[in-house]
Formats: C-alpha cells, sequence, structure tokens
C-alpha cells in the first residue's frame, strides 16, 4: 500500500480553495455594543430585525419555557457571537444547523455557529430556553417582578436578559411577535397589537405584535389577572388597558389616570406630531415597586404612583416617552436626557394647558427652590454619569434647558422643532448633540452655547426669562423667587420617583 504524501504547501492551498474566503477572515462579535456605561451592554457583529418569542408561563411556579426566532443580518463576517440573556438554554440553531454556545458574565450567551455568517447575509437564530426568571439576578437585582398572580418583566436600561435572549440595546431596535401561553384563566399584556387569542386543554394563547422598530428594554410581559378596558383613539388606533383585579384602595385612582390615555395622546399629537406607534395603553400590575416606565405602546405603571389618588402627570410623562425615548431613542445612555428632559417638559405643556402654572413659571420655580450650593447644579444632564442616570437634575434642570431654548427661539420655531424632530429621527436614534443641531438648524440660531451651560456646565447658570417688554430679557439671579408656588408643582414632584428603579 502506497500512502500518497501532501507537501504542507500543497495541503494549505488546497484548504484555501476549499474555505470560503469569509470564513477565512471571519472573527468574534465584539461582547458589548460600545456603551459609555454599560459596556456589557447589547453585542457587537450583528443587527436584530426581528423577534419571534413563543413562550409558555406557569404563574404557580414562576416557570417560563420558550423558544425564541431572532432575524439578524451580520455587520462583519462572525464565527461567533453574543446575545444578552440569563435563563438555562438547552439549545441553538444558526441557519438551522445545530450551534454551539456557552454561558458567560452575568448574561452573555456565547454562540458559535456550526459555519461562519457572512457579513451583511441575514441568518435565523433559534434559541430554546427554560427557567424560573425571578431566580436570575445581576448585581442582586431582577427585572422580573412576581405577583401573587403571575409575573412582570419592565425595567430601565436592562430588562430583556430575564424572558428572551436579545441584542439588548437601543442602538439595535427590531420588530416583535410575542405569542405566550398560559392557564386558562390568566391574561398576558405585551406590546402593540393583541392578533388572536385561542383557548386549548386548559391553556390560553394571547398572540401580539408590535410592527414598529422598538428597543428590546421597551419590550414587557405581564402575566395576570386583570381587568381589562378597550377604546378606540379618533383615529382609529386600539387602545388596550389592564388593571390587576386586586389593586386595593389604588384600583379607582389607577383607572381614573390610565383611562384618559386617549385623551392625553390626542393632546401629545398636537405637541409632538402624529402617534408613532400601531396601539396605545397602559397596565397596572399588582407590584410593590414604585416605578412607571414608558414600555412601548403600553407603558408600565406601578400602583404606587396612584397611592395619593388620580395621577394624571405620570401618564403625560409616560405618553410623551413615546415619541421622546420610544421613537427616537438614545444613541447611548449617556444621552439620557434626550428622553427624560422632553418627557419632564412635556408635564409642564400640560399644567400650561391646564391653567396650573406654565412652562415658565414652572422653570423659575425649579430654578430658585434650590440654591447654587445644592449639589443638583453639579450634575450634568447631557452626560449624567451611570450612577446619576435618573437624578433629578436630568428632568427638572433638562426641562429648563428645554425653557431656555424657547426662550431664546420664540413659540413659533420652538414648537416646530419640538414637532419637527421626532418626524426627522423616527424609529431611530440620537445624541444630545443630533438634537442640538436640528434646533439650530430650525431656528437658524447658534445654540451650542447656551446647552453647553445647560447641559454640560457644573454649576447654577444665569437664567433668561422673557421681560414684560416684547423681545426684551431678564436674567434671574440665584435669589430671585416667583411670588407663588405654581398650582401643578406638587402633582409634578410626585412624580419624581417615576423611573427610581
Amino acid at each position: 500500500m502506497h500512502r500518497k504524501v501532501i507537501a504542507p504547501s500543497v495541503l494549505a492551498a488546497s484548504l484555501l480553495l476549499v474555505i470560503p474566503a469569509s470564513a477565512a477572515s471571519a472573527g468574534p462579535g465584539a461582547p458589548g455594543i460600545g456603551d459609555t456605561y454599560y459596556p456589557a451592554s447589547g453585542n457587537g457583529g450583528y443587527d436584530v430585525s426581528h423577534y419571534d418569542l413563543r413562550l409558555q408561563y406557569q404563574p404557580k411556579t414562576d416557570l417560563l419555557e420558550g423558544t425564541a426566532t431572532l432575524l439578524a443580518t451580520a455587520k462583519q463576517d462572525l464565527s461567533r457571537f453574543n446575545l444578552d440573556f440569563g435563563l438555562k438554554v438547552s439549545e441553538v440553531r444558526v441557519n438551522g444547523a445545530k450551534a454551539k454556545f456557552a454561558a458567560s458574565g452575568d448574561h452573555e450567551l456565547e454562540v458559535t455557529p456550526a459555519q461562519p455568517l457572512q457579513k451583511d447575509r441575514q441568518a435565523t437564530v433559534v434559541v430554546k430556553y427554560a427557567g424560573k426568571p425571578s431566580e436570575f439576578k445581576v448585581d442582586g437585582w431582577s427585572a422580573w417582578q412576581r405577583t401573587p398572580d403571575g409575573g412582570v418583566a419592565a425595567q430601565e436600561p436592562d430588562a430583556a436578559a430575564w424572558w428572551f435572549p436579545s441584542n439588548d440595546h437601543p442602538l439595535d431596535k427590531a420588530t416583535f411577535d410575542v405569542s405566550v401561553n398560559v392557564p386558562d384563566g390568566t391574561q398576558a399584556i405585551s406590546n402593540g397589537v393583541l392578533q388572536s387569542q385561542s383557548s386549548k386543554l386548559g391553556w390560553t394563547r394571547y398572540n401580539w405584535r408590535s410592527n414598529k422598530p422598538q428597543a428590546t428594554y421597551l419590550a414587557t410581559l405581564a402575566i395576570g389577572k386583570f381587568d381589562i378596558t378597550t377604546d378606540k383613539t379618533a383615529n382609529g388606533l386600539p387602545i388596550l388597558n389592564a388593571y390587576s383585579k386586586d389593586l386595593g384602595d389604588n384600583a379607582g385612582a389607577a383607572r381614573a389616570s390610565v383611562e384618559r390615555t386617549g385623551e392625553v395622546a390626542e393632546w401629545l399629537e398636537g405637541v409632538f406630531g402624529p402617534y408613532p406607534f400601531n396601539a396605545l395603553g397602559g397596565y397596572v400590575p399588582n407590584v410593590p415597586s414604585g416605578f412607571a416606565l414608558e414600555t412601548q405602546t403600553r407603558p408600565f405603571y406601578s400602583p404606587r404612583q396612584f397611592s395619593n389618588g388620580a395621577n394624571i402627570q405620570v401618564v403625560v410623562h409616560e405618553l410623551a416617552h413615546q415619541w421622546y425615548g420610544d421613537s427616537v431613542s438614545v444613541d447611548n445612555w449617556k444621552d439620557i436626557w434626550v428622553n427624560e428632559g422632553f418627557a419632564r417638559y412635556s408635564q409642564w405643556l400640560w399644567s400650561e394647558k391646564e391653567g396650573e402654572g406654565t412652562a415658565q413659571e414652572l422653570a423659575d420655580w425649579a430654578y430658585s427652590s434650590r440654591p447654587a450650593e445644592d449639589p443638583f447644579w453639579q450634575v450634568k444632564p447631557g452626560d449624567p454619569g451611570p450612577d446619576n442616570q435618573f437624578h433629578g437634575a436630568v428632568y427638572d434642570r433638562g426641562a429648563i434647558a428645554i425653557q431656555a431654548l424657547r426662550n431664546e427661539v420664540g413659540d413659533e420655531k420652538f414648537f416646530k422643532i419640538l414637532k419637527g424632530w421626532p418626524t426627522e429621527r423616527a424609529y431611530g436614534n440620537a445624541k444630545v448633540g443630533d438634537f442640538v443641531r436640528y434646533a439650530e438648524k430650525i431656528s437658524n440660531k447658534p445654540l451650542a452655547q447656551l446647552f453647553e451651560t445647560w447641559l454640560y456646565t457644573p454649576g447654577k447658570p444665569a437664567f433668561s426669562t422673557p421681560a414684560a417688554k416684547p423681545g426684551a430679557r431678564t436674567l434671574q439671579t440665584p435669589a430671585a423667587k416667583p411670588a407663588a408656588e405654581p398650582k401643578s408643582w406638587k402633582k409634578i414632584a410626585a412624580t419624581n420617583t417615576v423611573h427610581e428603579h
């Protein structure tokens, strides 16, 4: 028997003939998307266009079983990529073939496909998993809240890793289909429109669709026993609100607030332009938390938001986020002002509409009520740092900055900016600087110094307010104080815990 010997150089040349060039050059995707505040959030190397989640949940045991199908396009030749996820995975398939996978870090799932993914080619990733979301924690905290009759996924800046594998950062938005099987008598609430509902062998399946790009942290899931109300807007969009059956003394105030969702959204369309999504509403589950969240099309409200009676201001805040935060999302979490500054300012505009204090009066009061030595003035709303991401300065100083813009450019240009920006950036992402440049373009005024002063310079700035004479300005000193507290001030202040997670 004669064995043919192949010289190493010949062997190498022959292998190059059978291995695609993309496979030879493929490398792993980054384990983070590059966020300044949260380096581990998101992943590099691919972009998800759609999530199809098929789930089953047992409230008694908190067991969630799921099959997630992701449609993703590689942004580079990929030998391996990461997903953000914390539950136990039993199988991963990429383009139909079984893939190797391993857990790493706090919430990373490393996937190695049988064949490298080619740049600019779409891939299908299927992940099968099961686990108890309440038992998964990162640094001691959880985005999953158990309730007496189910569970809720709602949190910021991360929530997806508790119930589905994803590229968990606002830079990678996608459309969603969420199908949830729960025991008969239990409901499953998610984003968008309820496409269908059917029962079989003691289980009921709910199929939800969110058909516009959605950040992963804005995807929500609520399972329990709810009273549900439905309606339509004047434009025919479906409104669905859901309330846990055991809200106790907060039940009436919750309904009195959230049932005004359509009214508030109609008013906001006049301020920010057409509503950007296919449905709206809200839900109030029986959870012990105190925050609210702008989960897309269907904001989440903790019952404690209504412990002192109806709270229409929190509804205004979360619905304003549908334009500023959901349709136009942060590019990086340090850009949080493009979300929260405008949501707070929308509350000031609602007060103005209701005759409970103008936005200028609220800005004056917010300015004068904190002395120059207050640490409040040391927080930079344009880049507050991860520990101060939801600091009061991001909201109030951030809203004063918007009032300063209004004073500088005048109402006509100002409201043109407020309405045009969500259209200009619809379903995308933005940095603070992007908004500044847009405002300069529309107003035809240099505004960089104004925003540098209010958003990036520690210390209490001088505040320019309109004087009695048209076109004039006065500088309000730290000692100046409005004659009376605006009527809406305490109502708005009651929502200051809105994002204290």
